[in-house]
């Protein structure tokens, strides 16, 4: 069966969803999206999600394409007619077409796209459990409002990429400082010795995220200490355990940094009972 796309109030097989090249989202990256994870055919975390869109287009000013009832509808429609059990939707809000000039338009219409694709969360967390993964320091260059969710993801692309180049699964970015801020697609945590998860605060100008924030949840409920505040990249390599949060990596245990082991280079029992936890979660809302 053909991916179905919505583009602009249209269902459209993938291999016609186009976007206008006056598009300001293809000229400028002004635009918003998230990222949602379907499990058993329903959205996790839907309306956390769309809090934080609404968020990020009220701080761009991009008016939004519709109300929240019908985007959730169109949300559910596209994983129904893709037949997506377990998967990933993606979506994305621009301020429109408009002749290419910088200043905001005086009249456009937001565009909106939305796509979902397969995923094996049960797999995924398997092997995040059993083997985790390594990461890459890598300089945090982005702009200034990392609190929005934006397009504009040049500086995340550059870091990932050096971290794949370095044979790493995420880069972790570190600030001016020494201290890290996040991954570029996740949230970073570290397990002290003394057994406190520990995260940035997203009062320093970091991402929200939508799992980081449910795997909170879940830690608090299994009376787990945390801490948000800054750590430093030194302190992180002597930690018990590291492990990043995201809506397609749940707790996926980082085992290794900069070619040095966290703990014993294997995933941790902190991490282990995130991710066991988090799936729970996950199921309870399918």
């Amino acid at each position: 069966m053909s991916r179905v796309a919505y583009v602009n109030g249209t269902y459209v097989p993938m291999n016609e969803a186009y976007v206008h090249i006056d598009d300001r989202g293809y000229q400028f990256a002004d635009g918003v999206y998230e990222g949602i994870s379907v499990r058993r055919g329903k959205l996790v975390d839907l309306e956390p999600h769309l809090d934080r869109l609404w968020r990020s287009m009220q701080e761009l000013r991009i008016a939004p394409p519709m109300e929240r009832a019908p985007m959730r509808f169109i949300l559910r429609e596209v994983v129904r007619r893709n037949r997506i059990n377990d998967g990933f939707i993606y979506m994305q809000i621009t301020r429109g077409v408009a002749r290419r000039d910088h200043p905001f338009p005086a009249h456009s219409v937001p565009a909106m796209v939305v796509t979902v694709k397969r995923m094996d969360f049960d797999a995924s967390m398997k092997r995040a459990a059993e083997q985790g993964v390594a990461a890459s320091s890598q300089p945090d260059i982005r702009w200034g409002r990392c609190d929005v969710k934006s397009t504009s993801l040049l500086p995340n692309i550059l870091a990932k990429q050096a971290a794949r180049e370095a044979g790493a699964f995420e880069a972790v970015l570190v600030d001016k400082d020494g201290y890290v801020t996040e991954g570029s697609s996740t949230n970073i945590w570290m397990v002290t010795k003394d057994g406190k998860l520990v995260t940035r605060s997203t009062d320093d100008n970091i991402l929200p995220g939508i799992t980081r924030q449910s795997v909170k949840k879940v830690a608090e409920s299994l009376q787990m200490s945390i801490e948000e505040r800054k750590f430093s990249l030194e302190e992180v390599k002597d930690a018990a355990e590291m492990f990043l949060t995201s809506s397609t990596s749940c707790a996926t245990p980082i085992v290794v940094l900069d070619g040095e082991k966290i703990g014993d280079g294997t995933p941790g029992p902190v991490a282990k009972r995130l991710i066991e936890a988090y799936q729970a979660y996950m199921d309870a809302g399918a």
